[in-house]
């Protein structure tokens, strides 16, 4: 295999373990900088909505740009973005500065988000075999990686701010020294049927299916990222300690299976990782639902966590390779429609509960990765 492409690959794979650091050395310190900024968590709540709004701009913005001008080139931008706009939460002090904060925050992240998928399917083309996989494990693994060093910055008294400028900085070499690994997009051909509908803003029958199947599998993810561990504090009575064990079942099945699951679509097919995949997950999900016992309960969250795992690499994938001139705006569709599903599910479970316990409002997730095995087809190669 040519050299180039190996580094191409090696590239990618550094802008989404950087993107998953910069998330995770957030995350870690959203309660420090709640204090900071004295908010109330209803208060942060909304604040965080302007950060999904932000977001969802962000990869509407990038599609079409990644389509007019590569990849590459939206990549480098963004990710040096991302990595500036990680300080901002650490220089607010007010609420409105924290809002605004955020907003450029998830608007960079969104484009990044949708242009480092992009380039992920440039690079997977050209390797002719499945390896979307496991640039999203690197995501995962690159997550982990900032919550250990924000976990261990705050163990050592330094300041938000001091942690985030160290964070940027990391961002900001890693994308320097990936910038010159990536890969220069194809021409693409812009009398392509497919780009000429899309440039009219009109959505293709099957743009709006991988949405929906995003959609169902991204709100099940968000459901088991915000409700795993109170599920099972609430149904069985653990301790906080004990029931962080559902959490981190789920998120480590996550990790081993994007790391396994393009072994298994290349053997069989994206349509097979899909289809059995959530088949996998909604036994796992009848597990949360019916078992009384630590063990299973937590087995169950395993088991969802590796169905799910492989299963939204193949949509991006087959929304990249839908038509020639439009892979980056049919990619911003998608991840876009998956991303309200994430958002929406953990808001959905909260309404839910004030009328049925927590463990019965599971049946939602359960639902929705049945309806994604029904819909498994949509992702088959063309």
């Amino acid at each position: 295999m040519a050299e180039p492409l190996r580094r191409a690959r090696a590239g990618t794979f550094g802008i989404f373990g950087i993107n998953g650091f910069l998330l995770g050395m957030w995350v870690v310190h959203i309660p420090a900088i709640e204090h900071r900024t004295g908010i109330s968590h209803s208060t942060l709540g909304s604040l965080l909505l302007l950060m999904a709004v932000g977001a969802i701009g962000g990869m509407q913005v990038s599609g079409p740009l990644a389509d007019r001008f590569g990849s590459r080139r939206m990549v480098i931008v963004a990710g040096l973005a991302l990595s500036v706009a990680t300080l901002g939460p650490g220089l607010a002090s007010t609420a409105w500065q924290l809002g605004l904060a955020l907003l450029v925050f998830g608007f960079a992240n969104g484009a990044l988000d949708v242009s480092m998928n992009s380039q992920a399917v440039e690079v997977e083309q050209r390797y002719r075999r499945p390896i979307m996989s496991a640039f999203h494990a690197l995501f995962s693994v690159g997550g982990v990686a900032g919550s250990l060093l924000g976990a261990a910055t705050l163990a050592a008294g330094w300041a938000p701010l001091t942690a985030l400028l160290v964070a940027g900085c990391i961002g900001v070499v890693t994308v320097a020294a990936c910038s010159r690994r990536l890969m220069a997009d194809r021409p693409r051909s812009r009398h392509d049927p497919a780009h000429a509908e899309t440039a009219h803003g009109r959505l293709s029958a099957r743009v709006l299916a991988l949405g929906g199947i995003a959609f169902v599998l991204m709100l099940s993810e968000g459901v088991a990222n915000d409700w795993s561990t109170l599920q099972v504090k609430e149904h069985l009575g653990t301790s906080d300690s004990v029931a962080a064990l559902a959490f981190g079942a789920f998120s480590v099945m996550m990790t081993v299976g994007r790391f396994t699951a393009d072994r298994v679509s290349a053997a069989l097919g994206p349509v097979a990782v899909v289809r059995y995949g959530t088949l996998i997950a909604a036994l796992g999900m009848l597990l949360v639902l019916v078992s009384g016992l630590l063990p299973l309960t937590i087995l169950g969250w395993a088991l969802f966590g590796l169905g799910l795992s492989g299963c939204v690499p193949q949509i991006f994938t087959a929304a990249g390779n839908l038509g020639a001139g439009s892979a980056g705006t049919n990619m911003s569709r998608v991840v876009g429609l998956g991303y309200v599903g994430f958002l929406a599910g953990p808001a959905t479970i909260g309404w839910i509960t004030q009328v049925v316990p927590l463990t019965v409002a599971m049946v939602v997730p359960l639902v929705c990765v049945l309806v994604a095995a029904t819909c498994a087809g949509v992702v088959r190669r063309t």
